[in-house]
């Protein structure tokens, strides 16, 4: 096994090339696909995978793609992903696989046609028993590989091949890519309710000037290697600090009442009823709703004034939803 074979929540991690397949992973009922974001659509995929495992007494494992594939074939168009690698393991153990599988793509893996994909992964390395995929999952070069070949070349080699139909929400499909449309639009609310939970971000606090609390609101600022922010904005959210959940209000931008010009957007987030020194602590901030768009302020009186305001506003929301 390899340095980079690791447990999340005690479930085992294995990447192509290089590791060996656990014994117990016989035959195993697969999940295959990209997964990011881990939307509703991937969801009723697992709930069927397990379903199946559990029916053959098998293993459930995940198969995935570090770095996504389009990083690789078309970094220039390449979405921003909705999911860090870690966070999307994370989730892939939370989703109730027994395992997952990591394929780390390469431009000379994208060179392979269908077939060889299959019978290298598939067969050779998993052994697997069935596969199951989405409606618009496409493999191999140039994407060359759908459902119906999936389907002869497991017939070929020895497995069963099946497909979910889409999920849709309200008139339209559930997706990853329109997941991120609303995200980047600051729409985090219709993103949560395709995506089944909240949009999130994960990381690591640090240490900020010092501002927020100068002026009566301390905040937390998120270090982050998520890359796909919601806009510069205000925002009602949940910090997730180890198992504790913290209502908050959180401000993506640049603080323009300060006159900073930050490159890359600021979160710091404050915790309503709370303080406490969270330095160096791991956090999840949940995006649940946008108040307003980041803007200047003529005064820090005003500026805290707005503050108060964007707190009561989150904690009337808090009163109306459970986390």
């Amino acid at each position: 096994m390899t340095h980079e074979s690791i447990q999340h929540s005690r479930v085992r991690s294995i990447y192509f090339p290089g590791d060996s397949v656990p014994p117990s992973w016989h035959q195993p009922v697969l999940a295959l696909g990209n997964f990011d974001g881990l939307h509703r659509g991937h969801a009723k995929l697992f709930a069927q995978v397990r379903r199946r495992a559990d029916e053959a007494k098998v293993k459930a494992v995940a198969l995935t793609f570090d770095p996504h594939p389009s990083r690789i074939l078309r970094p220039e168009k390449a979405p921003t992903l909705l999911m860090s690698s870690s966070q999307k393991l994370s989730a892939l153990a939370d989703a109730g696989m027994d395992g997952i599988a990591v394929v780390r793509f390469t431009l000379e893996l994208s060179q392979w046609q269908p077939e060889v994909f299959v019978r290298n992964v598939l067969v050779e390395w998993l052994r697997v028993g069935e596969v199951w995929v989405g409606t618009n999952f496409l493999f191999g070069h140039e994407r060359a590989g759908n459902f119906s070949l999936l389907r002869l070349l497991g017939a070929r080699y020895g497995f069963r091949a099946g497909k979910i139909d889409p999920v849709r929400y309200r008139d339209f499909v559930v997706s990853s890519t329109r997941v991120r449309r609303l995200v980047s639009e600051g729409r985090v609310d219709e993103a949560g309710a395709l995506l089944g939970h909240h949009y999130t971000l994960e990381g690591r606090v640090v240490r900020g000037d010092g501002r927020g609390r100068k002026i009566g609101f301390p905040t937390v600022n998120l270090s982050t290697k998520n890359n796909l922010f919601p806009p510069n904005g205000v925002y009602v959210t949940a910090v997730l600090v180890g198992e504790v959940i913290h209502s908050a209000v959180t401000n993506v931008g640049v603080r323009p009442t300060f006159g900073t010009a930050d490159d890359k957007p600021v979160v710091e987030s404050h915790l309503l009823d709370f303080d406490q020194d969270l330095y160096d602590t791991e956090i999840r901030v949940a995006f649940i709703q946008r108040l307003r768009e980041e803007r200047a302020f003529s005064s820090v009186l005003a500026l805290q004034e707005q503050i108060r305001l964007d707190a009561e506003q989150a904690r009337e929301l808090f009163k109306q939803i459970s986390l």
